[in-house]
């Protein structure tokens, strides 16, 4: 299963929602005895992992060139104010 083929709804959850469901599907991994029966399960936490990782990134991305932006506006104020 590709992240491809999620469900819409979980393409469009939050970084904290995605968490919050990863952590669920370990807690059921984890009070399992049968670990043959849990490979479906391994493989959507696989997938949720990657989907995590990349909206993290795309995220971070954001945040950093807002930030830039922002610094570029100060920097740019700055100099205007020495020039009057």
């Amino acid at each position: 299963m590709k992240d491809k083929n999620l469900p819409y709804d979980i393409k469009n959850k939050s970084l904290s929602e995605l968490q919050k469901l990863a952590n669920t599907i370990i807690e059921n991994l984890e009070n399992k005895q049968d670990l043959e029966s849990s490979i479906k399960e391994y493989q959507e936490l696989i997938i949720l992992n990657n989907l995590i990782e990349k909206k993290f990134k795309n995220t971070s991305k954001e945040i950093s060139n807002t930030t830039k932006e922002k610094i570029k506006k100060i920097l740019k104020k700055k100099y205007e104010d020495k020039i009057k």
